[in-house]
């Protein structure tokens, strides 16, 4: 058996093991272990494993990822979501659909100090659900709206996967979450149309709530001063060349500072107590534990598959066939898509990343590589937050799903169709329009 149709296998064999529910970090290793005997032996291996991982884990970029998985936990443990959805819903409740805008437009706030869909769906659907149910809203367009809405999480910088991505691309994350920005934007308004769309089908889905006097808005808005502020400290510092032609800090040196401005907001305005920040700490522990040791598996896997330069021929060969990158792209974009009804963001971000990206970078898209790679990144988070709606999985619709209580799985998909539509048609625009996405890094 060649190199060649080695890697090929064991793409198939990793798949095989996800189908049997074996932790993706797990599957990774056993596969990228066993490619890598095969190939080399086990004395490099060996050598291969003493050296690697330590080196890898030991480098200051990698401290990002429990720092903004700290800021999240402790932003999703207190009271800063229900704030950012009672100023959003004073804002745009009066209007029929307004309250499910407002559900799209506090994930996208909470997605800012979150970096995480689930988690924002969660915390955003024990919030805004029980509201929108009480005034008579649908449960496929609540339930549909909050599912959409909680992708927001991964995509509004800080992102999770997106970190993840620079770190396994080598790529700079500042200039990475600078360029999520208008792709973000670009969510939450084709989301707004699409609450609109539904509710001029189904007039009766969304009812309008009672216009609040100027005064309470105002103050209802006011209290969501404490995730404004944090997000600008954050990001307009990491981006402080964008602004001021230098920056303050490094995306490392931010995750701190925003764990801590998150942790004392929540201490002081959002009512949470020591024990439960201890509480975030120690779930930032564990989820932590569980990305470094898929990272582990990762590393092995692409040790693996860089011996048998399957990513390289695969390059090569879609370059020789002439066709146009950015039909390849499209396929690259419908794999993925197949592959977010199986797994989670991250996975797919992981398992990925090391075969599409040499393929991508090798074709002509009339783009720097810097901003080749930055443009990829991006379309390849959307394409991955749409599978977080996408049946026949759709992780983030299970979580509404099962908050609701009440409303049945398929009431629910019907809820996420026009979302979906939405979706498409932003995906189609990034892959057309590449300048959308890097526009603010340029």
């Amino acid at each position: 058996m060649s190199n060649f149709a080695a890697g090929l296998l064991s793409f198939v064999l990793l798949l095989m093991l996800l189908a049997l529910r074996v932790p993706i970090g797990v599957a990774m290793m056993a596969v990228g272990v066993g490619g890598f005997i095969w190939i080399q032996g086990l004395a490099p291996l060996l050598s291969f494993l003493k050296t690697t991982p330590f080196e890898t884990f030991a480098g200051y970029s990698f401290s990002v990822i429990p720092l903004f998985l700290l800021m999240g936990n402790v932003a999703s443990g207190s009271g800063l979501s229900a704030r950012l959805f009672r100023g959003a819903n004073a804002l745009l409740g009066h209007h029929r659909g307004g309250m499910a805008m407002a559900a799209v437009g506090a994930c996208a706030a909470f997605g800012t100090i979150c970096g995480s869909s689930l988690a924002t769906a969660a915390t955003m659907g024990q919030v805004a659900l029980p509201e929108m149910r009480r005034y008579g809203y649908s449960g496929a367009l609540s339930t549909g709206t909050l599912a959409a809405g909680g992708t927001l999480g991964i995509l509004v910088p800080p992102s999770i996967p997106l970190v993840v991505y620079a770190i396994l691309t080598e790529q700079n994350i500042a200039k990475l979450f600078l360029a999520a920005f208008i792709p973000a934007g670009l969510a939450v308004i084709g989301f707004f149309i699409a609450i609109r769309a539904y509710i001029y089908v189904y007039p009766d889905a969304g009812p309008a709530t009672p216009k609040l006097p100027a005064f309470e808005r105002a103050r209802r808005l006011g209290e969501t001063w404490p995730v404004l502020a944090i997000f600008l400290i954050v990001f307009v510092g990491m981006n402080g060349d964008f602004f001021f032609g230098r920056s303050l800090f490094t995306p490392t040196e931010g995750a701190a500072v925003g764990a801590l401005l998150a942790t004392l907001a929540a201490l002081t305005v959002g009512g949470m107590r020591l024990a439960q920040v201890l509480a975030s700490v120690r779930a930032t522990a564990e989820q932590a534990g569980m990305i470094f040791l898929i990272l582990l598996g990762a590393e092995l896997y692409n040790a693996f598959l860089a011996r048998t330069n399957m990513p390289q021929i695969a390059a090569q060969w879609v370059a020789g066939l002439g066709i146009s990158p950015f039909l390849v792209m499209a396929v690259i974009v419908l794999v993925y898509i197949a592959l977010g009804c199986l797994m989670d963001s991250l996975s797919m971000i992981l398992l990925t990343v090391p075969i599409f990206f040499p393929v991508v970078m090798g074709l002509d898209f009339g783009l720097s590589p810097e901003h080749t790679a930055i443009w990829f990144g991006i379309l390849a988070l959307i394409v991955v937050e749409l599978g977080l709606i996408h049946p026949p999985v759709g992780l983030n619709v299970y979580v509404i799903q099962n908050i609701a209580g009440d409303v049945s799985m398929l009431e629910t998909f019907k809820g996420v169709v026009p979302f979906l539509v939405a979706e498409f048609f932003r995906v189609s625009l990034i892959i057309a329009f590449p300048v959308l996405t890097l526009i603010l890094v340029r």
